[in-house]
């Protein structure tokens, strides 16, 4: 991911931190943030920033999850079949279980503004994601062509979650979300070193 993308996201993260929350009215300051949900669950309950991470993130995987299932049935070589099928299966348990906190918390699965048929992120200012021509693109290639693809859009795709954990290691309240978000980012910023790696050896 290019210098000048990272700094857009950054920019994008920081206006959705700024200006966008979900539930009650964000707070003045960090140190007593707003919570949704049961207090006293573990974590003290979700604040504001924890409730957009999810709202964002939850999507954001779900469509990680069918790129990786591209890569896995698709891929050519062993080394990318391989991490394709660990980023899929990581990612469904990943899913699992913040799907859960977010049910168990009563706030909504998704932003009010959202509406069917509207990109899942736009309530929240929009971070960039995966377009369907892309994944419909992905879908119609084949050999060394799908290979390069994959590993170019999966590397932009992981590098968008890395923005979302940084925003809820930045801010977040409750334990357990905070803890993925550092996971997160460990496990994308090696994923994308290893594509980087498969795509510089994807033969011309």
């Amino acid at each position: 991911m290019s210098r000048r993308v990272a700094v857009a996201l950054v920019a994008v993260v920081t206006v959705l931190l700024t200006g966008c929350a979900s539930g009650p009215a964000a707070p003045s300051t960090v140190d007593t943030p707003a919570t949704v949900g049961t207090p006293g669950a573990p974590g003290g309950g979700l604040n504001n920033t924890d409730v957009m991470f999810l709202q964002m993130i939850l999507p954001h995987h779900r469509q990680g999850v069918e790129l990786a299932g591209l890569g896995h049935t698709k891929g050519g070589r062993a080394e990318l079949v391989q991490l394709a099928a660990a980023i899929e299966a990581t990612q469904r348990d990943e899913t699992e279980l913040m799907a859960g906190i977010l049910a168990d918390s009563g706030a909504p699965p998704t932003a009010p503004a959202a509406t069917a048929g509207q990109d899942p992120h736009a309530a929240h200012g929009g971070l960039p994601g995966t377009s369907e021509q892309q994944v419909a693109a992905l879908r119609a290639a084949t050999g060394t062509e799908f290979e390069r693809r994959f590993l170019n859009t999966m590397m932009a795709h992981q590098g968008d979650a890395i923005q979302l954990a940084k925003m809820e290691l930045a801010s977040g309240a409750d334990r357990r979300l905070v803890d993925l978000a550092g996971r997160i980012e460990l496990s994308r910023t090696a994923q994308i070193e290893q594509m980087q790696k498969l795509l510089d050896g994807t033969p011309g």
